[in-house]
Protein backbone atom coordinates (compact mmCIF):
# COMPACT_ATOMS: atom_id res chain seq x y z
CA UNK A 1 0.00 0.00 0.00
CA UNK A 2 2.89 2.49 1.09
CA UNK A 3 4.58 1.72 -2.56
CA UNK A 4 1.39 2.31 -3.92
CA UNK A 5 1.19 5.51 -2.40
CA UNK A 6 4.44 6.84 -3.40
CA UNK A 7 4.17 5.97 -6.84
CA UNK A 8 0.95 7.84 -7.13
CA UNK A 9 2.14 10.63 -5.51
CA UNK A 10 5.52 10.58 -8.15
CA UNK A 11 3.32 10.25 -10.90
CA UNK A 12 1.14 13.20 -9.42
CA UNK A 13 4.59 15.34 -8.81
CA UNK A 14 5.62 14.75 -12.81
CA UNK A 15 2.29 15.88 -14.14
CA UNK A 16 2.79 19.42 -15.91
CA UNK A 17 -0.87 20.35 -13.92
CA UNK A 18 0.57 19.78 -10.77
CA UNK A 19 2.82 22.72 -11.26
CA UNK A 20 -0.20 24.46 -12.05
CA UNK A 21 -2.14 23.78 -9.04
CA UNK A 22 1.26 24.36 -6.61
CA UNK A 23 1.12 27.92 -8.38
CA UNK A 24 -2.54 28.33 -8.01
CA UNK A 25 -2.61 29.15 -11.77
CA UNK A 26 -5.57 31.02 -13.10
CA UNK A 27 -4.90 30.74 -16.50
CA UNK A 28 -5.20 26.66 -15.82
CA UNK A 29 -9.00 26.87 -14.52
CA UNK A 30 -11.75 25.39 -16.93
CA UNK A 31 -8.84 23.57 -18.46
CA UNK A 32 -8.90 20.71 -15.52
CA UNK A 33 -9.76 20.16 -11.96
CA UNK A 34 -7.84 17.71 -9.07
CA UNK A 35 -9.91 15.82 -6.09
CA UNK A 36 -8.10 15.35 -2.60
CA UNK A 37 -9.31 11.50 -1.36
CA UNK A 38 -8.37 12.79 2.23
CA UNK A 39 -10.99 15.84 1.74
CA UNK A 40 -13.61 14.26 -0.72
CA UNK A 41 -13.93 17.97 -2.83
CA UNK A 42 -12.43 19.21 -5.57
CA UNK A 43 -11.03 22.43 -6.67
CA UNK A 44 -10.08 24.38 -9.37
CA UNK A 45 -6.04 24.55 -10.05
CA UNK A 46 -6.19 28.39 -8.77
CA UNK A 47 -7.92 27.39 -5.58
CA UNK A 48 -6.51 29.29 -2.57
CA UNK A 49 -7.08 25.88 -0.17
CA UNK A 50 -4.13 24.36 1.87
CA UNK A 51 -1.80 22.71 -0.19
CA UNK A 52 -2.62 18.90 -0.90
CA UNK A 53 -0.23 16.01 -0.73
CA UNK A 54 0.62 14.61 -4.18
CA UNK A 55 -0.26 11.33 -2.69
CA UNK A 56 -3.84 12.37 -2.08
CA UNK A 57 -4.65 14.17 -5.23
CA UNK A 58 -6.32 13.06 -8.66
CA UNK A 59 -7.14 15.08 -11.99
CA UNK A 60 -10.32 15.47 -14.16
CA UNK A 61 -11.14 16.60 -17.39
CA UNK A 62 -14.45 18.03 -16.05
CA UNK A 63 -16.44 18.75 -12.72
CA UNK A 64 -18.91 16.09 -13.79
CA UNK A 65 -16.02 13.40 -14.01
CA UNK A 66 -15.07 14.66 -10.50
CA UNK A 67 -18.44 14.46 -9.14
CA UNK A 68 -19.06 10.79 -10.99
CA UNK A 69 -15.91 9.56 -8.81
CA UNK A 70 -17.72 10.95 -5.65
CA UNK A 71 -16.04 14.40 -4.69
CA UNK A 72 -18.16 17.20 -3.80
CA UNK A 73 -17.20 20.80 -5.00
CA UNK A 74 -15.19 23.02 -2.67
CA UNK A 75 -16.98 25.78 -1.05
CA UNK A 76 -13.62 28.41 -1.19
CA UNK A 77 -13.24 28.05 -4.97
CA UNK A 78 -16.48 26.91 -5.94
CA UNK A 79 -15.77 24.64 -9.24
CA UNK A 80 -19.26 23.78 -10.20
CA UNK A 81 -20.24 27.42 -10.78
CA UNK A 82 -18.50 29.62 -13.57
CA UNK A 83 -15.24 31.53 -13.19
CA UNK A 84 -14.25 33.49 -10.69
CA UNK A 85 -14.14 36.38 -13.32
CA UNK A 86 -16.99 35.29 -14.93
CA UNK A 87 -18.90 35.61 -11.45
CA UNK A 88 -17.48 38.83 -10.89
CA UNK A 89 -18.01 40.40 -14.14
CA UNK A 90 -21.98 39.41 -13.77
CA UNK A 91 -22.45 40.80 -10.64
CA UNK A 92 -20.51 44.53 -11.68
CA UNK A 93 -22.63 44.49 -14.37
CA UNK A 94 -26.16 43.93 -12.07
CA UNK A 95 -24.55 46.88 -10.21
CA UNK A 96 -24.37 48.93 -13.28
CA UNK A 97 -28.00 48.17 -14.21
CA UNK A 98 -28.86 49.01 -10.56
CA UNK A 99 -27.40 52.29 -10.98
CA UNK A 100 -28.78 52.85 -14.55
CA UNK A 101 -32.48 52.00 -13.09
CA UNK A 102 -32.53 54.49 -10.02
CA UNK A 103 -33.00 58.29 -10.03
CA UNK A 104 -31.13 58.78 -6.37
CA UNK A 105 -27.29 56.41 -6.53
CA UNK A 106 -28.25 53.85 -4.48
CA UNK A 107 -25.95 53.89 -1.52
CA UNK A 108 -22.77 51.46 -1.01
CA UNK A 109 -24.24 49.25 1.42
CA UNK A 110 -27.03 48.90 -0.44
CA UNK A 111 -25.37 47.88 -3.74
CA UNK A 112 -23.20 45.03 -1.78
CA UNK A 113 -26.22 44.10 -0.07
CA UNK A 114 -27.49 43.53 -3.37
CA UNK A 115 -24.75 41.29 -4.63
CA UNK A 116 -23.87 39.45 -1.55
CA UNK A 117 -20.87 40.71 -0.93
CA UNK A 118 -18.82 43.54 2.20
CA UNK A 119 -19.08 46.59 1.25
CA UNK A 120 -15.63 47.48 1.33
CA UNK A 121 -14.98 44.44 -1.64
CA UNK A 122 -17.96 45.62 -3.77
CA UNK A 123 -16.41 49.24 -3.98
CA UNK A 124 -12.82 47.65 -4.58
CA UNK A 125 -14.45 44.95 -7.51
CA UNK A 126 -16.18 47.43 -9.18
CA UNK A 127 -13.50 50.52 -9.49
CA UNK A 128 -11.37 47.53 -10.97
CA UNK A 129 -13.68 46.58 -13.44
CA UNK A 130 -15.05 49.32 -14.56
CA UNK A 131 -12.12 52.50 -13.78
CA UNK A 132 -14.83 54.22 -11.82
CA UNK A 133 -16.42 54.02 -8.72
CA UNK A 134 -20.22 53.35 -8.28
CA UNK A 135 -21.30 56.83 -7.75
CA UNK A 136 -18.68 58.53 -10.59
CA UNK A 137 -20.51 56.04 -13.06
CA UNK A 138 -23.77 56.76 -12.00
CA UNK A 139 -23.17 60.40 -12.58
CA UNK A 140 -21.47 59.52 -16.10
CA UNK A 141 -24.77 57.25 -17.08
CA UNK A 142 -26.98 59.93 -15.93
CA UNK A 143 -25.02 62.90 -17.74
CA UNK A 144 -24.97 60.52 -20.84
CA UNK A 145 -28.57 59.88 -20.47
CA UNK A 146 -29.09 63.32 -20.38
CA UNK A 147 -27.17 64.51 -23.07
CA UNK A 148 -29.25 61.60 -25.48
CA UNK A 149 -32.58 62.85 -24.35
CA UNK A 150 -31.97 66.47 -24.38
CA UNK A 151 -30.59 65.56 -28.43
CA UNK A 152 -33.44 63.22 -29.13
CA UNK A 153 -36.48 64.92 -27.71
CA UNK A 154 -38.77 68.21 -28.93
CA UNK A 155 -38.58 69.79 -25.90
CA UNK A 156 -36.32 70.00 -22.63
CA UNK A 157 -39.65 69.01 -20.54
CA UNK A 158 -39.51 65.86 -22.27
CA UNK A 159 -36.21 64.76 -22.05
CA UNK A 160 -36.15 65.57 -17.83
CA UNK A 161 -38.42 63.12 -17.83
CA UNK A 162 -37.15 60.89 -20.64
CA UNK A 163 -33.69 60.59 -18.52
CA UNK A 164 -35.27 59.77 -15.71
CA UNK A 165 -36.01 62.72 -13.67
CA UNK A 166 -39.07 62.90 -11.49
CA UNK A 167 -38.71 66.49 -10.84
CA UNK A 168 -37.12 69.10 -12.90
CA UNK A 169 -36.27 70.65 -9.96
CA UNK A 170 -33.37 68.41 -9.28
CA UNK A 171 -32.70 67.89 -13.19
CA UNK A 172 -32.09 71.55 -13.33
CA UNK A 173 -29.85 70.95 -9.93
CA UNK A 174 -27.57 68.65 -12.25
CA UNK A 175 -27.76 70.02 -15.14
CA UNK A 176 -24.42 72.81 -15.34
CA UNK A 177 -22.20 70.16 -14.02
CA UNK A 178 -23.36 67.45 -16.37
CA UNK A 179 -23.13 69.75 -19.49
CA UNK A 180 -21.40 72.61 -19.00
CA UNK A 181 -24.22 74.57 -20.10
CA UNK A 182 -27.62 75.22 -19.85
CA UNK A 183 -30.14 72.43 -21.14
CA UNK A 184 -31.62 74.30 -23.90
CA UNK A 185 -27.92 75.53 -25.08
CA UNK A 186 -26.89 72.39 -25.24
CA UNK A 187 -30.39 70.73 -26.90
CA UNK A 188 -29.83 73.14 -29.66
CA UNK A 189 -26.11 71.90 -30.49
CA UNK A 190 -24.13 75.24 -28.25
CA UNK A 191 -26.44 77.53 -29.98
CA UNK A 192 -25.62 81.21 -28.61
CA UNK A 193 -22.82 79.64 -26.55
CA UNK A 194 -19.94 82.04 -27.38
CA UNK A 195 -16.48 80.86 -27.78
CA UNK A 196 -13.75 83.03 -28.52
CA UNK A 197 -10.22 81.83 -30.64
CA UNK A 198 -7.35 82.87 -31.90
CA UNK A 199 -4.77 81.35 -33.47
CA UNK A 200 -0.63 81.36 -32.88
CA UNK A 201 2.34 80.15 -34.16
CA UNK A 202 4.98 78.30 -32.01
CA UNK A 203 7.86 76.34 -32.21
CA UNK A 204 5.35 73.48 -33.02
CA UNK A 205 3.74 74.75 -35.91
CA UNK A 206 0.18 76.30 -35.56
CA UNK A 207 -1.59 76.39 -31.98
CA UNK A 208 -5.55 77.59 -31.73
CA UNK A 209 -6.48 78.56 -28.34
CA UNK A 210 -10.40 78.99 -27.64
CA UNK A 211 -12.14 79.77 -24.63
CA UNK A 212 -15.74 79.67 -23.57
CA UNK A 213 -16.85 82.27 -20.62
CA UNK A 214 -15.67 79.59 -18.06
CA UNK A 215 -11.74 79.29 -19.42
CA UNK A 216 -9.60 77.55 -22.07
CA UNK A 217 -11.73 74.82 -23.53
CA UNK A 218 -9.41 73.58 -26.31
CA UNK A 219 -5.47 74.21 -27.76
CA UNK A 220 -4.86 72.29 -31.02
CA UNK A 221 -1.54 71.99 -32.47
CA UNK A 222 -0.90 71.65 -36.24
CA UNK A 223 0.17 72.40 -39.32
CA UNK A 224 -3.18 74.05 -40.91
CA UNK A 225 -5.26 76.51 -39.33
CA UNK A 226 -8.24 76.10 -41.13
CA UNK A 227 -8.05 72.60 -40.12
CA UNK A 228 -7.65 73.57 -36.41
CA UNK A 229 -10.45 75.59 -36.74
CA UNK A 230 -12.35 72.68 -38.61
CA UNK A 231 -11.70 70.38 -35.42
CA UNK A 232 -13.18 73.21 -33.33
CA UNK A 233 -16.30 73.70 -35.30
CA UNK A 234 -17.28 70.14 -34.92
CA UNK A 235 -16.65 70.09 -31.34
CA UNK A 236 -18.86 72.91 -31.19
CA UNK A 237 -21.41 72.24 -34.53
CA UNK A 238 -23.78 74.92 -33.56
CA UNK A 239 -21.75 77.61 -31.02
CA UNK A 240 -21.24 81.06 -31.85
CA UNK A 241 -17.15 81.30 -32.63
CA UNK A 242 -15.98 84.62 -32.60
CA UNK A 243 -12.12 85.73 -33.69
CA UNK A 244 -10.96 87.50 -29.98
CA UNK A 245 -9.56 90.82 -29.16
CA UNK A 246 -6.20 91.94 -28.46
CA UNK A 247 -6.97 90.47 -24.64
CA UNK A 248 -7.71 87.30 -25.75
CA UNK A 249 -4.39 87.29 -27.35
CA UNK A 250 -2.50 87.14 -24.36
CA UNK A 251 -3.97 84.15 -23.71
CA UNK A 252 -2.43 82.44 -26.67
CA UNK A 253 0.98 84.04 -25.53
CA UNK A 254 0.37 82.46 -22.57
CA UNK A 255 0.10 79.14 -24.40
CA UNK A 256 3.04 79.06 -26.86
CA UNK A 257 5.40 80.81 -23.50
CA UNK A 258 4.10 77.68 -22.34
CA UNK A 259 5.15 75.47 -25.20
CA UNK A 260 8.53 76.46 -25.12
CA UNK A 261 9.27 76.63 -21.40
CA UNK A 262 7.24 73.91 -19.78
CA UNK A 263 7.98 75.11 -16.34
CA UNK A 264 6.11 78.04 -16.60
CA UNK A 265 2.93 76.02 -15.94
CA UNK A 266 -0.11 76.71 -16.45
CA UNK A 267 -1.65 80.22 -15.23
CA UNK A 268 -5.34 79.84 -17.38
CA UNK A 269 -8.53 78.73 -16.16
CA UNK A 270 -9.26 75.85 -17.92
CA UNK A 271 -12.83 74.65 -18.79
CA UNK A 272 -12.45 71.05 -19.09
CA UNK A 273 -14.84 68.83 -20.61
CA UNK A 274 -15.40 64.90 -20.00
CA UNK A 275 -16.74 61.92 -18.21
CA UNK A 276 -15.76 61.17 -14.65
CA UNK A 277 -13.70 58.68 -15.71
CA UNK A 278 -11.64 61.18 -18.67
CA UNK A 279 -11.02 64.01 -15.35
CA UNK A 280 -9.79 61.09 -13.48
CA UNK A 281 -7.43 60.72 -16.05
CA UNK A 282 -6.46 64.33 -16.68
CA UNK A 283 -6.34 64.91 -12.66
CA UNK A 284 -3.54 62.30 -12.74
CA UNK A 285 -1.57 63.84 -16.22
CA UNK A 286 -1.67 67.65 -14.72
CA UNK A 287 0.28 65.36 -11.48
CA UNK A 288 3.20 64.41 -13.68
CA UNK A 289 6.09 66.69 -13.13
CA UNK A 290 7.84 68.28 -15.76
CA UNK A 291 10.90 66.38 -16.91
CA UNK A 292 8.92 63.15 -16.14
CA UNK A 293 7.39 60.18 -18.29
CA UNK A 294 4.99 57.75 -17.03
CA UNK A 295 3.42 54.35 -18.47
CA UNK A 296 -0.31 53.99 -19.02
CA UNK A 297 -0.09 51.19 -16.08
CA UNK A 298 1.20 53.76 -14.21
CA UNK A 299 -2.03 56.36 -14.40
CA UNK A 300 -3.81 53.31 -14.41
CA UNK A 301 -2.49 52.38 -10.64
CA UNK A 302 -2.62 55.97 -9.71
CA UNK A 303 -6.51 56.75 -10.26
CA UNK A 304 -7.15 53.08 -8.57
CA UNK A 305 -8.60 51.38 -11.72
CA UNK A 306 -5.26 48.77 -12.61
CA UNK A 307 -7.05 47.11 -15.03
CA UNK A 308 -8.41 50.27 -17.03
CA UNK A 309 -5.49 50.34 -19.21
CA UNK A 310 -6.66 50.67 -22.67
CA UNK A 311 -9.09 53.29 -21.38
CA UNK A 312 -6.36 55.37 -19.79
CA UNK A 313 -5.14 55.71 -23.35
CA UNK A 314 -8.27 56.50 -24.57
CA UNK A 315 -8.68 59.22 -22.75
CA UNK A 316 -5.21 60.45 -23.14
CA UNK A 317 -6.27 60.34 -27.14
CA UNK A 318 -9.35 62.55 -26.00
CA UNK A 319 -7.57 65.37 -24.64
CA UNK A 320 -8.42 68.58 -25.93
CA UNK A 321 -5.90 70.94 -24.16
CA UNK A 322 -2.48 69.89 -25.38
CA UNK A 323 0.68 71.19 -23.28
CA UNK A 324 -2.11 72.20 -20.52
CA UNK A 325 -3.35 68.59 -19.53
CA UNK A 326 0.29 67.03 -20.06
CA UNK A 327 -0.84 63.67 -22.17
CA UNK A 328 2.39 63.76 -23.77
CA UNK A 329 4.15 63.04 -20.64
CA UNK A 330 2.34 59.19 -20.92
CA UNK A 331 4.68 57.03 -23.13
CA UNK A 332 4.57 53.21 -23.49
CA UNK A 333 5.98 50.71 -20.64
CA UNK A 334 9.03 49.85 -22.66
CA UNK A 335 9.53 53.45 -23.07
CA UNK A 336 8.74 54.18 -26.35
CA UNK A 337 7.56 57.29 -27.67
CA UNK A 338 4.29 57.08 -29.41
CA UNK A 339 0.44 57.58 -29.36
CA UNK A 340 0.03 61.15 -29.40
CA UNK A 341 -2.52 63.08 -31.09
CA UNK A 342 -0.92 65.83 -32.45
CA UNK A 343 1.91 63.93 -33.69
CA UNK A 344 4.32 61.44 -32.32
CA UNK A 345 7.39 64.59 -33.70
CA UNK A 346 5.91 67.20 -31.30
CA UNK A 347 5.85 64.42 -28.10
CA UNK A 348 9.60 63.73 -29.10
CA UNK A 349 10.00 67.54 -28.84
CA UNK A 350 8.31 68.08 -26.26
CA UNK A 351 9.87 65.98 -23.59
CA UNK A 352 13.52 66.37 -25.14
CA UNK A 353 12.61 70.32 -24.45
CA UNK A 354 11.41 69.49 -20.88
CA UNK A 355 14.16 67.33 -19.91
CA UNK A 356 16.63 70.28 -20.40
CA UNK A 357 14.32 72.67 -18.95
Amino acid sequence: MRAKRQATAAAVEQDPRWAAVRARDEHADGSFFYSVRTTGVYCRPSCASRSAHPRNVAFHASAAEAERAGFRPCKRCKPDQPPLAERQAAQVAELCRMLERSEDTPSLESLAQHVGLSVFHTHRLFKALTGVTPKAYAQAFRARRVQEELQSRDSVTEAIYGAGYASSGRFYADAPAMLGMTPSRYRTGGVDLEIRFAMGRCSLGDVLVAATERGVCAILLGDDPEALLHDLEQRFPRARLVGADAAFEAWVATVVGLVENPRVGVTLPLDIQGTAFQRRVWEALRAIPVGETVSYADIANAIGAPKAVRAVARACASNALAVAIPCHRVVRADGDVSGYRWGVERKRVLLAREARS
